[in-house]
């Protein structure tokens, strides 16, 4: 059996996959604010950006998290189509949970179904990037760990909802944020606690991508959206100060008349 480490570089890739979390929850809670407070293509538009904020925010935390994975008497590679998988699935559920909260007008009922949608599909994602994981020997699963990630995954996913429909100062969201990435990256770990693997050592060529190749670069560019979209959000006025904008701007143009 080979040893496993989580952590090859110490702690700093749980400590970068953390803050990307973070990261992603803020911006898609604070997406989800202004969704709320709006209607029609903008609110589409928000909660479109909300999702991919914290669908990105959580692949990239996984595979930041996997940049410090190493398996003794091994080397790893990576299936680049399963792992862009992994992407598209995060992607997907977490805007079907989203819009499933922004748009139906039983809230309480939506963010049940959604948060354990969206839940389900978060531990999708990762078991999809794990199977991506290929190395000489055979991985397997502690299936109470693998219950207790995926129960954690549905805990936070529906958290990760509740709090965009309820918290709405900055101040909140950030601490709400804290707490979901918190959250996110304790189902990544009780995840790769889970896993086991049987190693039969081979001079035989891996097929896959290393992780330098295509996870590292694919992590960055994400993270970069992330920042990116940040500032965007944060330079975005809200419905209040357009509104207050809007009632500034009407003495002056009744003046002018």
């Amino acid at each position: 059996m080979g040893h496993l480490d989580h952590a090859a570089f110490g702690w700093l890739t749980p400590t970068l996959s953390y803050a990307m979390a973070c990261i992603g929850a803020a911006l898609g809670l604070r997406c989800t604010v202004r969704a709320l407070a709006t209607t029609g293509r903008a609110r589409r538009n928000w909660l479109i950006t909300a999702a991919s904020a914290i669908g990105t925010g959580i692949w990239t935390m996984h595979f930041v998290a996997m940049l410090g994975f190493r398996v003794s008497g091994t080397d790893i590679r990576y299936d680049v189509p399963l792992t862009i998988l992994s992407l598209v699935v995060a992607m997907v559920v977490v805007c079907a949970g989203v819009f499933a909260v922004g748009y139906s007008k039983d809230r309480n009922r939506a963010l049940l179904i959604g948060g354990f949608t969206t839940g389900l599909g978060v531990a999708s994602m990762h078991y999809l990037g794990m199977a991506a994981v290929r190395l000489h020997g055979d991985v397997t699963y502690d299936p109470v760990l693998v219950g207790l990630s995926i129960a954690i995954a549905v805990v936070a996913a529906t958290a990760a909802l509740w709090a965009g429909l309820n918290i709405k100062s900055p101040l909140a969201v950030t601490l709400a944020s804290l707490v979901m990435g918190a959250a996110v990256s304790s189902m990544h770990y009780s995840g790769m606690f889970a896993v086991s693997a049987h190693v039969s050592p081979s001079g035989a060529t891996l097929p896959g991508a290393t992780a330098m190749q295509f996870i590292f670069p694919l992590a960055v560019g994400l993270g970069s959206y992330l920042f990116i979209t940040s500032a965007f959000v944060a330079l975005s006025p809200t419905a209040d100060e357009r509104q207050a904008s809007a009632t500034a701007q009407q003495p002056v143009e009744g003046a002018a008349r």
